[in-house]
């Protein structure tokens, strides 16, 4: 069972989704990942989009650490519901609906129109069997969905190549935490638009 690090829900247990189904993101990895994204001033007021979700851990960290708003995608009935009451949560510590839960693909929930509005801080989380291809179409959508200046964390087996980067998508960091690496990219849009004149 894991538990939120920071931040105004810090300290609480979180749900875990039972079954091996989901791989969550450890505590020493989490701790990590965020203290970077805080040094660099990403967290406070973002919006954020959690796709493979799991457990939401990621995102109800982001909430509970100053983020506005978080919505977390999973398509797993099991993970869909661990993601609502770890929600709740965070909601409840906030005493506002910071995060919510969608049901779905990571592509549908990008083509959707519900989600609301686009995003400054995207977590990818995919099952470790997940082509680069696949991967690479996901990031494609999701960049189409990304504010200008967003940033994009992405999590993968230590044996994973880079992701291929939508176009406007940088590189900042890569670091390995044990079976896992986490990429961390910036997202601008004009980059696109420049190489295009």
């Amino acid at each position: 069972m894991g538990r939120i690090i920071a931040g105004a829900a810090g300290g609480r247990s979180l749900s875990s989704v039972p079954g091996t189904a989901t791989r969550p993101t450890t505590d020493r990895v989490k701790e990590a990942l965020f203290s970077r994204l805080e040094a660099w001033d990403v967290l406070t007021d973002a919006r954020v989009i959690d796709l493979f979700a799991g457990s939401g851990g990621l995102g109800v960290e982001a909430a509970s650490r100053g983020a506005r708003s978080v919505v977390l995608v999973d398509q797993a009935e099991a993970a869909v519901k661990v993601c609502r009451a770890n929600a709740k949560i965070v909601n409840q510590a906030l005493a506002r609906d910071a995060v919510t839960v969608h049901r779905g693909t990571a592509k549908s929930a990008l083509d959707s129109s519900t989600l609301g509005s686009s995003f400054t801080l995207a977590f990818l989380d995919p099952p470790y069997p997940m082509t680069e291809e696949e991967l690479a179409d996901i990031l494609e959508r999701l960049a189409l969905r990304l504010e200008p200046e967003a940033t994009i964390v992405v999590e993968r087996s230590q044996r994973s190549p880079e992701p291929r980067w939508a176009a406007g998508m940088q590189r900042r960091a890569e670091k390995k935490y044990g079976e896992a690496r986490v990429w961390f990219a910036d997202f601008d849009a004009t980059e696109d638009d420049d190489a295009a004149r």
